[in-house]
C-alpha cells in the first residue's frame, strides 16, 4: 500500500480536461506507473475528500525528440480520469481554469 501522495503526481489542467470537469464533473491526473484503479481511488478520496464514482487509466507513451543529431526519447507516464460523485466539491486547483 503505497502513500496517497506518491500515487497522484500531479494534476493535468488543459482545455480538454477543463471541459470535462465542467460536463461530465471528471477530473484528470498524472499517477504513478504501478498504481491500480483502487490505489487511483483512494488516493483521492483521501487527499481531497471527495466521492470517486469512476476511474479509467491510461498509459501515455513518450516522444521520440531529437536537438540536432541527437535523439532521445521522453518517459513513459500514466494518466487517470477520475469521475466524482453528482453532489461533490470541486478541487481547488482545477477551477483556475
Amino acid at each position: 500500500m503505497r502513500d496517497a501522495r506518491e500515487v497522484i503526481i500531479r494534476p493535468i489542467v488543459t482545455e480538454k480536461t477543463a471541459d470535462a470537469k465542467e460536463s461530465t464533473n471528471t477530473v484528470c491526473f498524472e499517477v504513478a506507473k504501478g498504481a491500480n484503479k483502487i490505489e487511483i481511488r483512494r488516493a483521492v478520496e483521501s487527499l481531497f475528500g471527495v466521492k470517486v464514482i469512476d476511474v479509467r487509466v491510461v498509459n501515455v507513451h513518450g516522444k521520440m525528440r531529437r536537438f540536432g543529431r541527437y535523439s532521445g526519447r521522453r518517459p513513459d507516464w500514466r494518466k487517470a480520469f477520475v469521475r466524482l460523485a453528482a453532489g461533490e466539491k470541486t478541487i481547488e486547483f482545477f477551477d483556475q481554469v
